[in-house]
Protein backbone atom coordinates (compact mmCIF):
# COMPACT_ATOMS: atom_id res chain seq x y z
CA UNK A 1 0.00 0.00 0.00
CA UNK A 2 1.02 3.56 -0.84
CA UNK A 3 1.08 5.96 2.04
CA UNK A 4 2.35 9.41 2.27
CA UNK A 5 5.61 7.73 3.91
CA UNK A 6 6.40 7.35 0.05
CA UNK A 7 6.62 11.08 -0.75
CA UNK A 8 9.94 11.98 -0.70
CA UNK A 9 10.82 13.71 2.81
CA UNK A 10 13.76 16.24 3.93
CA UNK A 11 16.53 14.60 5.31
CA UNK A 12 16.94 12.87 8.46
CA UNK A 13 17.40 15.92 10.95
CA UNK A 14 16.75 18.40 8.97
CA UNK A 15 14.48 21.25 9.32
CA UNK A 16 13.58 23.63 6.08
CA UNK A 17 11.08 26.10 7.03
CA UNK A 18 10.57 27.53 3.99
CA UNK A 19 9.69 23.64 2.09
CA UNK A 20 5.85 22.95 1.94
CA UNK A 21 4.04 19.72 1.25
CA UNK A 22 3.52 21.12 -2.31
CA UNK A 23 7.02 21.31 -2.75
CA UNK A 24 7.69 17.84 -1.51
CA UNK A 25 4.96 16.43 -4.51
CA UNK A 26 6.95 18.83 -6.93
CA UNK A 27 9.90 16.60 -5.55
CA UNK A 28 8.33 13.05 -6.17
CA UNK A 29 6.49 14.18 -9.86
CA UNK A 30 10.57 15.34 -10.65
CA UNK A 31 11.43 11.47 -9.40
CA UNK A 32 8.66 9.85 -11.55
CA UNK A 33 9.47 11.69 -14.68
CA UNK A 34 12.31 10.85 -14.36
CA UNK A 35 11.50 7.49 -14.75
CA UNK A 36 8.66 8.00 -16.97
CA UNK A 37 8.09 6.58 -20.12
CA UNK A 38 4.99 7.50 -22.52
CA UNK A 39 2.59 4.90 -22.02
CA UNK A 40 1.12 5.27 -25.74
CA UNK A 41 -2.82 5.45 -24.39
CA UNK A 42 -5.21 8.11 -25.68
CA UNK A 43 -7.80 9.39 -22.87
CA UNK A 44 -10.10 6.48 -24.04
CA UNK A 45 -10.34 4.16 -21.20
CA UNK A 46 -9.34 0.65 -22.12
CA UNK A 47 -12.56 -1.01 -20.21
CA UNK A 48 -15.08 1.32 -21.56
CA UNK A 49 -15.94 2.60 -17.71
CA UNK A 50 -16.36 5.65 -15.77
CA UNK A 51 -15.70 5.07 -11.84
CA UNK A 52 -17.76 7.82 -9.90
CA UNK A 53 -16.29 7.90 -6.32
CA UNK A 54 -15.78 9.72 -3.07
CA UNK A 55 -12.40 11.68 -2.90
CA UNK A 56 -11.75 10.18 1.19
CA UNK A 57 -8.24 9.25 0.88
CA UNK A 58 -8.82 5.72 2.06
CA UNK A 59 -9.40 4.81 -0.78
CA UNK A 60 -7.28 3.93 -3.42
CA UNK A 61 -9.83 2.64 -5.94
CA UNK A 62 -7.44 1.46 -8.58
CA UNK A 63 -6.03 -0.86 -6.03
CA UNK A 64 -9.29 -1.84 -4.43
CA UNK A 65 -11.05 -2.82 -8.53
CA UNK A 66 -8.01 -4.63 -9.49
CA UNK A 67 -7.41 -1.30 -12.36
CA UNK A 68 -3.81 -0.11 -14.17
CA UNK A 69 -3.71 3.04 -15.61
CA UNK A 70 -5.80 3.58 -18.77
CA UNK A 71 -8.44 1.61 -17.87
CA UNK A 72 -11.29 3.69 -16.41
CA UNK A 73 -12.18 7.19 -16.00
CA UNK A 74 -12.60 8.27 -12.24
CA UNK A 75 -14.15 11.29 -11.32
CA UNK A 76 -14.07 12.09 -8.04
CA UNK A 77 -15.71 14.44 -5.27
CA UNK A 78 -17.11 14.76 -1.47
CA UNK A 79 -19.29 11.63 -0.99
CA UNK A 80 -19.03 10.46 -4.24
CA UNK A 81 -22.28 12.11 -5.31
CA UNK A 82 -23.79 12.51 -9.08
CA UNK A 83 -24.13 16.30 -9.07
CA UNK A 84 -24.49 18.42 -12.61
CA UNK A 85 -20.81 18.41 -12.46
CA UNK A 86 -20.58 15.32 -12.54
CA UNK A 87 -23.40 14.39 -15.18
CA UNK A 88 -20.92 17.12 -17.22
CA UNK A 89 -17.76 14.69 -16.73
CA UNK A 90 -19.94 11.56 -17.42
CA UNK A 91 -21.32 12.95 -20.38
CA UNK A 92 -18.19 13.86 -21.96
CA UNK A 93 -17.03 10.25 -21.29
CA UNK A 94 -19.73 9.02 -22.66
CA UNK A 95 -20.08 10.98 -25.32
CA UNK A 96 -16.79 11.95 -26.81
CA UNK A 97 -14.53 9.12 -25.44
CA UNK A 98 -16.80 5.69 -25.22
CA UNK A 99 -17.21 4.88 -21.96
CA UNK A 100 -20.34 2.82 -21.62
CA UNK A 101 -20.46 1.21 -17.87
CA UNK A 102 -20.65 3.58 -14.74
CA UNK A 103 -19.63 2.60 -11.73
CA UNK A 104 -20.64 4.59 -8.33
CA UNK A 105 -18.63 4.04 -5.00
CA UNK A 106 -20.11 5.43 -1.60
CA UNK A 107 -18.18 3.92 1.41
CA UNK A 108 -18.56 3.73 5.16
CA UNK A 109 -17.61 6.53 7.46
CA UNK A 110 -18.45 9.07 4.82
CA UNK A 111 -17.76 12.58 6.74
CA UNK A 112 -21.13 13.70 4.50
CA UNK A 113 -22.95 11.54 6.88
CA UNK A 114 -22.14 13.71 10.01
CA UNK A 115 -22.59 17.40 8.02
CA UNK A 116 -25.97 19.12 7.22
CA UNK A 117 -27.32 21.83 4.90
CA UNK A 118 -26.34 24.44 8.14
CA UNK A 119 -22.96 23.84 6.64
CA UNK A 120 -23.61 26.13 3.70
CA UNK A 121 -25.39 28.55 5.87
CA UNK A 122 -22.59 28.58 8.71
CA UNK A 123 -20.10 29.21 5.28
CA UNK A 124 -22.64 32.05 4.67
CA UNK A 125 -22.08 33.59 8.11
CA UNK A 126 -18.05 33.51 7.83
CA UNK A 127 -17.16 35.06 4.28
CA UNK A 128 -20.85 36.47 3.76
CA UNK A 129 -21.65 34.74 0.55
CA UNK A 130 -24.04 31.66 -0.48
CA UNK A 131 -22.21 28.98 -1.66
CA UNK A 132 -23.63 28.46 -5.43
CA UNK A 133 -23.66 24.15 -4.25
CA UNK A 134 -25.47 21.72 -2.10
CA UNK A 135 -23.43 20.42 0.19
CA UNK A 136 -25.19 17.28 -0.52
CA UNK A 137 -24.99 15.61 3.17
CA UNK A 138 -27.03 12.36 3.70
CA UNK A 139 -27.49 10.00 6.76
CA UNK A 140 -28.21 6.90 4.78
CA UNK A 141 -25.47 6.22 2.54
CA UNK A 142 -27.49 3.39 1.34
CA UNK A 143 -29.93 5.20 -0.03
CA UNK A 144 -27.42 7.93 -0.97
CA UNK A 145 -25.85 5.62 -3.46
CA UNK A 146 -29.35 4.84 -4.76
CA UNK A 147 -30.37 8.56 -5.58
CA UNK A 148 -26.71 8.75 -7.23
CA UNK A 149 -28.02 5.46 -9.40
CA UNK A 150 -31.68 7.61 -9.92
CA UNK A 151 -29.71 10.44 -11.35
CA UNK A 152 -27.26 8.87 -13.59
CA UNK A 153 -29.86 6.62 -15.14
CA UNK A 154 -32.80 9.69 -15.63
CA UNK A 155 -30.20 12.12 -16.73
CA UNK A 156 -31.08 13.18 -20.42
CA UNK A 157 -27.20 13.48 -21.30
CA UNK A 158 -26.40 9.88 -20.61
CA UNK A 159 -26.44 7.47 -23.77
CA UNK A 160 -25.51 4.44 -22.10
CA UNK A 161 -27.63 4.47 -18.76
CA UNK A 162 -28.52 0.29 -18.73
CA UNK A 163 -25.27 -0.72 -17.00
CA UNK A 164 -24.81 1.64 -13.92
CA UNK A 165 -24.04 -0.15 -10.56
CA UNK A 166 -24.00 1.47 -6.91
CA UNK A 167 -21.57 -0.20 -3.90
CA UNK A 168 -20.74 0.98 -0.37
CA UNK A 169 -17.10 0.33 -0.26
CA UNK A 170 -16.12 -0.92 3.70
CA UNK A 171 -13.19 1.32 4.93
CA UNK A 172 -12.53 -1.33 7.31
CA UNK A 173 -12.72 -4.11 5.84
CA UNK A 174 -11.80 -3.22 1.88
CA UNK A 175 -15.07 -5.07 0.43
CA UNK A 176 -17.33 -3.73 -2.04
CA UNK A 177 -21.21 -4.41 -1.41
CA UNK A 178 -23.73 -3.60 -3.96
CA UNK A 179 -26.92 -2.24 -3.68
CA UNK A 180 -29.89 -3.05 -4.94
CA UNK A 181 -31.23 -0.14 -7.04
CA UNK A 182 -34.81 -0.38 -6.20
Amino acid sequence: MTTSASVPTEPEGAIAADRTITDRLVDANGQYAAAFTDPGMDARPVLHVAVVACMDARLDLHAALGLELGDCHTIRNAGGVVTDDVIRSLTISQRALGTRSVVLIHHTGCGLESLTEEFRHDLEMEVGQRPAWAVEAFRDVEQDVRQSMQRVRTSPFLVHTDDVRGFVFDVTTGLLREIDPA
